[in-house]
């Protein structure tokens, strides 16, 4: 047997005064609102009441964290999946000033050459090859119930565009995958099937700040 449905739930919101682009540096925990989201999901996925047979993190820490109320809730271990982690990015570390300073200068302009693939980061082919093998072996590693993936936002949302047979080149402005949304699959046969998006932190999220994914 093999799970009966997957969720991606993004992590909840980030402390991050600088406003940095974060990525994958360390240090990067959930803020005290943020834990409050992340919460939120814990609490969707109770009121459900489906059983949740597996959960899985990113290793990156705001993940770990957000991870932590699923563990509570359904008294799993946290598996860490490093193929669930965030992009590579070369601004990583950079405030929106200093980017923008840096695009100022030519030698930075290489990296901006393409933005289809992008050319600034890990390609969106690789992201999303990586997170389907992911899912493809977490939904087989249980007899039954769901399986639920913490992981970030333009993983999951290229994930999305692959699974509904989209263009994965997109305005990150546009992306729907809210801080802590729940993104929800099936698996029909060999391919993946999204059955469903909800934002159990909308309340909360007027409040948050969320500038520092890639």
């Amino acid at each position: 047997m093999v799970a009966s449905q997957l969720h991606l739930v993004r992590h909840g919101e980030v402390f991050n005064p600088e406003h940095v682009l974060y990525g994958r540096l360390p240090g990067f925990g959930l803020s005290e609102l943020g834990r409050e989201i992340a919460q939120s999901a814990a609490d969707e996925l109770v009121e459900r009441g489906r059983p949740v047979s597996a959960l899985f993190a990113s290793p990156l820490q705001r993940a770990q964290e957000s991870a932590a109320p699923l563990e509570r809730a359904f008294g799993l271990a946290i598996q860490t999946e490093p193929r669930i982690i965030e992009p590579t990015n070369v601004f990583e570390g950079m405030s929106p000033a200093t980017r923008n300073r840096a695009l100022r200068n030519p030698k930075n302009w290489p990296w901006v050459r393409n933005p289809f693939r992008p050319s600034w980061g890990e390609a969106y082919t690789s992201i999303t090859a990586r997170m389907i093998a992911a899912m493809n072996d977490a939904y087989d590693s249980v007899d039954g119930g769901d399986v639920v993936m913490v992981s970030h936002q333009l993983p999951i949302w290229s994930t999305h565009l692959e699974i509904t047979g989209q263009r994965l080149w997109h305005d990150p402005r546009r992306r729907r995958c809210n801080l802590s949304s729940i993104t929800s699959f099936e698996r029909r046969g060999a391919r993946f099937v999204e059955v469903g998006y909800e934002d159990p932190a909308r309340s909360l999220l007027s409040a948050a700040v969320d500038d520092g994914a890639v």
